[in-house]
């Protein structure tokens, strides 16, 4: 009988070992499971969450660029607004005898100050101002004089023969300057181009 209960133990002692191997190998088996399924969640959560910052970023840089390209819109439409009264100004100062290009005043025939001159000085000094401040706001103006023809910033209003030593197609005279924001054409020169 001690035999028996020796076999008996021996075979419920083998039984139970392999079950704690069975038990064990099934707890590795479903750990294994369980950490993959977690590295996969994670992985996908990772994925995720990669995309929405690179979302969020290509949003920025769209923002950005859409803000930049309505202050630029913006700041051309007040140059077209303002363009008129800049170009009405110039002709009133041409009128009045003042050089644009040196931006004095031809020599006064008296040192008594006219009315004339008066004028001229207070359209002269507006004038300024408002050419500051489009220059401010990034606005420049360009003479393209002597330069080559490019009709996709120069409006060619008339033609004339190039005269001895001129190269045709060349901007002999600017008639009225172009006015551009960065890259962006406001207005075109108008030009006389040599023919």
């Amino acid at each position: 009988m001690a035999d028996s209960k020796e076999r008996q133990a021996k075979t419920a002692e083998a039984e139970a070992a392999e079950t704690s191997e069975a038990a064990a190998s099934e707890v590795s088996t479903d750990l294994d499971e369980l950490v993959g399924e977690l590295t996969r969640e994670r992985d996908e959560y990772l994925e995720l969450a990669q995309r929405a910052r690179a979302d969020f970023d290509n949003y920025r840089r769209r923002s950005a660029r859409e803000s930049e390209a309505a202050e630029r819109r913006g700041k051309a439409d007040l140059a077209r607004a303002v363009l008129p009264a800049v170009d009405n100004l110039e002709r009133a100062l041409v009128a009045a005898g003042v050089d644009l290009s040196g931006g004095g005043e031809s020599a006064p025939e008296s040192r008594e100050v006219s009315a004339h001159e008066a004028l001229a000085a207070g359209v002269a000094l507006v004038h300024g101002e408002l050419t500051r401040a489009l220059s401010a706001a990034g606005v420049e103006s360009f003479d393209p004089q002597g330069q080559s023809f490019d009709p996709s910033v120069h409006e060619a209003l008339s033609t004339r023969p190039a005269a001895d030593g001129e190269q045709a197609n060349v901007v002999a005279e600017t008639l009225q300057r172009g006015y551009r924001v960065g890259e962006t054409l406001i207005r075109p020169a108008r030009v006389v181009v040599t023919a």
